[in-house]
C-alpha cells in the first residue's frame, strides 16, 4: 500500500519544532527529567507509577521530545489515544476555537450542539442498522459502568459476564470485570459483586476453533451462572491489556448468537481498538459483530478527555431520565476535538493508514520472529500489532526479555508499551499518521535489542 503519510515534516508551534525523526542527545532519562522525577517523588503518590521517568515537553505526530530534546519514535500514543497524531493541527484550532466559546454548563442543565454532533457520528460510524443512542461519559472505565447499569435496568437481571485475559479499567466495578490483579485490583476489594469470568479464545494458547472456544465459554457460563441470570457478557473484540489477543474465527459471532437468544446485552469494549485503531471505524465490524451496545474511549478526541456508550435506542431508553450523565461528561471542549477527530479521519483516510500500518509493520514483525526465536506469536489488525515473548524449549512466557527490550528501545528512542496477563506482550498502537519511515527505523531498533539480549 502506498505511504500517502511518509513525508516527514516538521510542526512548528510558537518557537518549537517537532521534526519527525528520532534523535537521542542526551542518557535516557536526561538531566531535566531527572531534576523532575525528583520534584515528582516528593508530591505524586507513588501509586501513580511511572513506565520510564522521561518528561515530554512537546509532541508532533508520531514524534514526543522530552525536556531534554530527546526525540522518541512513539509506538504507544498515550495507550492508543493519540490516533489522528500528537497536536494534530485540526484538533487543536477546534479545542482553541471552542474553548474561547463555551468552556462548560454542563449538558444534563444547559445543553450545547457538540454533545449532540458527537452523539451523531457516533450512532452513523458504530456497527448496527438500528436506531441507537448515545451518553456522553470521561473515561473508558466510566463508560464500562454505564454500561452495566443500562443493562441491568433494560433486563432487570443482575449478573455481568466477561473473558479470561480482559481488562476493562479501575473503578470498583471494572476492577472486579478485570482478569489480571497486579498491579490494577490488588489489595483495592471488596470489589462489586455478581460478575463473572469465564474462559476466552486464546488461539495461540489453547489451539481452539472459534466453535470450540465458544461453546466452551457458553458451558461454563450456563452451568455456572445460569443465562436467564445475566445481564450482559462484556468483551473486548481484540483485548488489550490482556496481550492484543484476537479471537479464532467465528467465536465471538457465536457469543453474540447465544446472548441474542437468552436476552441477553452482548456488549463490545472498544475503549482500545475503536475509533480507526484496526482500519475500520470499530474493531466489532472485522468479526462481523452488531453488538447491542459499544463503549469507546481513548482515541475519540485527540487526548482531550472523551468516552461513551453507543446502543440499540430501546435499551439506552431504558434508564430513566436523571440516571445517566455527570459533571463533565460530554464537555463542549472535548467534543470539538472529537468532531474533528472524526473528520481528520476522513479527511486523511487514516483508515486507510492502519491497513498501511499493518502491511508495513505486520511482516517486518514476522521477519524479527524468524530471527529470534524468542517471539512466540505475532498478531493483531490494523495499527494494533503484538508479538508475544516466550521461552523457545518449553513454550512459558518470557516477561524478562520483554522488559529488557523496552528499556533498551527506550535509550535508544523508540517507546514501545508492554502487556500481557503475563506481562510477555509488546504491543504497537503507534499514531496512524506515522511513516513508513519511521516504523522501519523503529523496527530496526528493536531488532537490535533483540540480538543484543
Amino acid at each position: 500500500m502506498t505511504d500517502t503519510l511518509s513525508a516527514p515534516a516538521p510542526a512548528a508551534f510558537g518557537d518549537h519544532e517537532v521534526a519527525q525523526e528520532r534523535r537521542i542527545v542526551t542518557p535516557v532519562p536526561g538531566p531535566k527529567s531527572q531534576a523532575l522525577h525528583e520534584r515528582r517523588l516528593a508530591v505524586v503518590s507513588g501509586g501513580v507509577g511511572t513506565t520510564l521517568p522521561v518528561y515530554i515537553d512537546r509532541a508532533h505526530d508520531a514524534v514526543v521530545v522530552d525536556v531534554d530534546g530527546n526525540h522518541f519514535i512513539d509506538l504507544g500514543g498515550g495507550i492508543g489515544v493519540m490516533g489522528a497524531g500528537h497536536t494534530n493541527d485540526a484538533v487543536v484550532a477546534a479545542v482553541q476555537e471552542q474553548v474561547a466559546k463555551v468552556t462548560h454548563t454542563l449538558f444534563t442543565v444547559t445543553p450545547y450542539e457538540p454533545y449532540v454532533r458527537v452523539a451523531e457520528l457516533l450512532v452513523e460510524r458504530t456497527p448496527g442498522d438500528f436506531a441507537k443512542k448515545v451518553v456522553l461519559v470521561n473515561s473508558g472505565a466510566e463508560a464500562l459502568e454505564n454500561a452495566v447499569k443500562i443493562a441491568r435496568k433494560h433486563t432487570g437481571r443482575n449478573g455481568v459476564a466477561v473473558l479470561d485475559h480482559g481488562y476493562h479499567g479501575r473503578t470498583n466495578l471494572t476492577m472486579a470485570m478485570n482478569f489480571k490483579a497486579m498491579p490494577y485490583n490488588l489489595g483495592f476489594g471488596p470489589f462489586a459483586g455478581d460478575v463473572h469470568h469465564a474462559p476466552n479464545s486464546y488461539p495461540f494458547h489453547d489451539g481452539l476453533s472459534g466453535a470450540e472456544a465458544a461453546k466452551r465459554t457458553i458451558s461454563y457460563l450456563e452451568k455456572r451462572v445460569g443465562a436467564q441470570d445475566l445481564a450482559c457478557l462484556v468483551a473486548e473484540p481484540i483485548q488489550g491489556e490482556g496481550g492484543f489477543i484476537v479471537p479464532a474465527e467465528g467465536y465471538l459471532l457465536a457469543l453474540q448468537e447465544w446472548c441474542r437468544a437468552n436476552g441477553i446485552v452482548f456488549v463490545a469494549d472498544e475503549v482500545q481498538s475503536g475509533v480507526a485503531r484496526t482500519g475500520a471505524w470499530y474493531a466489532s465490524e472485522h468479526f462481523g459483530l452488531e453488538p447491542d451496545m459499544i463503549t469507546t474511549a481513548k482515541g475519540i478526541a485527540g487526548g482531550m478527555v472523551l468516552a461513551g456508550v453507543v446502543g440499540r435506542a430501546e435499551i439506552m431508553d431504558s434508564a430513566h431520565a436523571g440516571g445517566l450523565g455527570g459533571t463533565y461528561g460530554g464537555n463542549p471542549v472535548a467534543c470539538a476535538a472529537a468532531i474533528a477527530v472524526f473528520d481528520e479521519i476522513e479527511r486523511r483516510d487514516l483508515l486507510g493508514a492502519a491497513k498501511r500500518i499493518e502491511s508495513t509493520l505486520m511482516p517486518m514483525l514476522r521477519e524479527l520472529q524468524a530471527k529470534h526465536p524468542v517471539i512466540g506469536d505475532v498478531r493483531g489488525i490494523g495499527a494494533m500489532l503484538a508479538i508475544e515473548f516466550v521461552d523457545p524449549e518449553t513454550g512459558e512466557p518470557d516477561a524478562a526479555t520483554v522488559s529488557r527490550i523496552a528499556a533498551e528501545a527506550a535509550q535508544q528512542g523508540v517507546l514501545v508499551l508492554t502487556a500481557g496477563t503475563y506481562g510477555n506482550v509488546i504491543r504497537f498502537l503507534p499514531p496512524l499518521v506515522i511513516s513508513d519511515e519511521l516504523l522501519r527505523d523503529a523496527v530496526s531498533v528493536l531488532d537490535a535489542a533483540l540480538s543484543k539480549a
